[in-house]
């Protein structure tokens, strides 16, 4: 049974589904997005007559206002169009279904080859990389995964990579402070590459088992930047062959289009394996998740869904269409 089948039998009649803690989380924190997505297609379907040339101009013109990028939206409307005429949908209540049902069905087609698991070593230091623009939540992202990390009963370290920035280094040694997770850090504007050589040693000497490295999210150009981020790959793997078994890129979600332009820029320059995706509760752009899956083909692995300590998640696919779409399926359109 796939996401959308699922989906529908869950919201079908008067019974909303019963939620487990993190359902209720994605749920709660996909409202802003769900809610726009709903107006905006209700706002369509307000005039919707027939389905038409002009229809999908405006189907097209709806998603990408949604955020879900151009090239889904309009991928989504050209399959729409010959979906519409095989099921042969006239109502509204038809349409809108048939409209709900190709988004969700493109996003798990477009997700079932993706890894979106984290992933450890089996012998000596796991090394995570994080890189992504300064202001998107990455150093809180590290912080919060430290804390989930170090409750888990793993040993962990934190490098701070991003020596450019006076006030990133402080950040990352607060969050070590808050969570009770060593720093390996030096004063601003040392090397980068020395600092995650002295944590990559330190990790190997004391037998720590998560190396969690922050990193630049800008210099004087982005080629000085791609050429850091590749030294200390490089640093990382001379030491220790099999890391970094991870290179997250860290997106503010409310920035919706501009976090999928810096990971397309990203993802030319830099060998990405996952995407974390900060503050989904606190914008109404959700749609982007479709956008990343369809364009880019990295899998988000990590999502933001709240300011608590514990509210960073993995991600979860099926929870995450079912936040998004699931309360638009039990609307009822010709109403």
């Amino acid at each position: 049974m796939g996401f959308f089948e699922k989906i529908k039998q869950a919201f079908s009649g008067d019974q909303q589904p019963k939620e487990d803690a993190e359902s209720q989380k994605y749920d709660q924190s996909l409202e802003k997005s769900r809610n726009t997505f709903s107006a905006k297609l209700n706002s369509l379907l307000a005039n919707f007559r027939s389905v038409d040339e002009e229809f999908f101009d405006n189907l097209e013109e709806t998603l990408i206002e949604a955020d879900v990028g151009f090239e889904t939206a309009v991928k989504i409307s050209d399959e729409l169009k010959q979906e519409v005429k095989l099921k042969n949908a006239k109502t509204t209540q038809e349409v809108a279904e048939t409209i709900i049902q190709k988004l969700i069905d493109l996003y798990e087609q477009e997700g079932q080859n993706e890894d979106y698991q984290l992933h450890y070593a089996q012998t000596g230091p796991t090394v995570f990389l994080f890189v992504g623009v300064n202001g998107v939540g990455k150093t809180t992202t590290i912080g919060k995964l430290a804390f989930r990390l170090k409750k888990e009963g793993k040993r962990v370290l934190l490098a701070a990579g991003d020596t450019f920035r006076a006030g990133a280094i402080e950040q990352l040694t607060q969050w070590g402070k808050k969570v009770g997770v060593p720093v390996v850090q030096k004063p601003a504007q040392s090397d980068p590459a020395s600092v995650v050589y002295d944590a990559v040693k330190k990790a190997q000497q004391e037998n720590y088992d998560v190396l969690l490295v922050d990193t630049a999210g800008r210099l004087q150009n982005k080629v000085n930047l791609m050429r850091e981020l590749a030294k200390i790959s490089r640093v990382i793997t001379r030491e220790v062959p099999t890391a970094p078994q991870e290179v997250l890129l860290a997106l503010d979600a409310t920035t919706g289009q501009n976090a999928l332009s810096q990971a397309k820029q990203f993802k030319t320059t830099t060998p990405l394996t996952g995407i974390i995706l900060t503050k989904l509760d606190g914008t109404a752009r959700g749609g982007i998740v479709l956008a990343i899956r369809n364009e880019l083909h990295i899998p988000v692995k990590l999502v933001g869904l709240g300011e608590k300590m514990n509210d960073l998640q993995d991600f979860d696919p099926e929870k995450f269409a079912a936040g998004l779409f699931g309360q638009l399926l039990a609307q009822n359109y010709d109403a």
